[in-house]
């Protein structure tokens, strides 16, 4: 095993979306085409629940610039549902994940809908192949995409147009609307819905569980898409105890197929504890939104907790905090220990046998920053 000294960390600098600025948000390059003839607009955002959380600050760009015109988003189906009702998005287009019939039927529907714009905010070759087969006249990504050439407005960095060398994955999409001449200089912040029926649906399931309305409780969320994004449940089954030491009940929560570390964090641990394994990506967001506190890795969860505005603390390995850590203005910090060789992919761990990034995280670092977050988020009213 190949030995690295690491230094800890605790709270990484936060991103977060600041205020509007006095003259109004502004864009960040002249106007690349008159922007009074657009009446429809595309935006092409695949992948997963944290990228389309992320897209939610550039909807919002768009729409007040835009408010009269046909704003459409493509999105791949099985994370549809958390942008069903936006105010910001007049239809979402599905497209079914690995199916190469549901990318021909879906370019067919992008094709009759004439779009006059088409922002590819993903750089995957799949997203460029569907913002260039809806034939729109002006479509837009970034010169370092696949598939570049598909497009006939290619913009520089992101890093370049902020002027500064790391951005977060939020400011990488504005930069792109921004360098056409769209007011995004005041940095939105993420916002998801909320449906009524999922909030009934949740208040239901917390009530049979127990919880009673108004009751304060904070949302664990022990699971992640690699190991090394995955702090250990045992460590988890520690907070879930620090938090009921002080009065608040944990309500632990995972994905379909992630069973294993919800019982996992229960079979560790004595202190008394919600669990939820089958919520739709709505009850998800109304979930989040009736919590005093998220607890969780670095995940789309807790995107969706920082889109509902709860404040919350997040464990990192080996992701690239200055990119994907939370966007919000409520009380929020990461937890992480700093290692020479972070970050990276995460796919594997090239350094050790095991991902050490996340795997040396004390427990007493993360109760910590659930008080300061509580003290924070109590000050501020939040």
């Amino acid at each position: 095993m190949k030995s690295l000294e690491a230094q800890p960390e605790t709270r990484a600098p936060l991103f977060s979306a600041p205020r509007a600025e006095n003259k109004g948000p502004q864009p960040l390059a002249p106007a690349r085409w008159d922007w009074r003839e657009v009446r429809s607009v595309l935006v092409v955002r695949l992948r997963s629940i944290g990228d389309t959380v992320l897209a939610t600050p550039s909807l919002r760009a768009l729409r007040r610039f835009l408010p009269e015109a046909r704003l459409d988003i493509l999105l791949e189906d099985w994370v549809a549902p958390l942008l069903e009702g936006s105010r910001d998005v007049d239809r979402i287009i599905r497209v079914a994940r690995g199916s190469a019939a549901a990318r021909l039927r879906v370019a067919r529907e992008l094709r009759a809908a004439r779009y006059d714009v088409a922002f590819n905010l993903h750089g995957g070759s799949t997203a460029a192949l569907l913002a260039r087969a809806s034939g729109a006249r002006r479509r837009v990504g970034y010169r370092s995409y696949a598939y570049a050439s598909l497009h006939n407005h290619a913009a520089p960095p992101s890093s370049e147009l902020w002027g500064r060398a790391e951005t977060h994955s939020a400011e990488q999409q504005l930069a792109l609307l921004g360098w056409t001449g769209v007011p995004v200089s005041d940095r939105p912040a993420t916002h998801l819905p909320q449906a009524p029926e999922a909030a009934s649906s949740v208040a239901r399931r917390l009530d049979a569980a127990g919880l009673d309305d108004g009751q304060a409780f904070a949302l664990v969320h022990p699971a992640a898409a690699f190991e090394s994004k995955t702090w250990a449940a045992s460590n988890f089954a520690r907070v879930v105890e620090h938090l009921s030491s002080r009065g608040l009940r944990a309500v632990v929560i995972a994905g379909p197929g992630e069973e294993g570390v919800v019982g996992a964090v229960r079979a560790e641990t004595a202190a008394p504890l919600v669990t939820f394994t089958d919520l739709s990506l709505p009850e998800v967001t109304a979930l989040s939104a009736r919590a005093r506190l998220f607890v969780g890795n670095d995940s789309g969860l807790a995107h969706i907790a920082a889109a509902v505005s709860t404040p919350q603390v997040v464990v990192f390995g080996s992701s690239n905090v200055a990119h994907w850590q939370p966007w919000t203005e409520s009380p929020a910090e990461v937890v992480r220990e700093e290692m020479p060789c972070a970050p990276c992919p995460g796919y594997t761990c090239a350094e050790f046998d095991a991902p050490e990034c996340i795997r040396r995280v004390p427990v007493e670092r993360v109760t910590d920053a659930i008080e300061r977050v509580i003290s924070k988020s109590l000050e501020s009213g939040v």
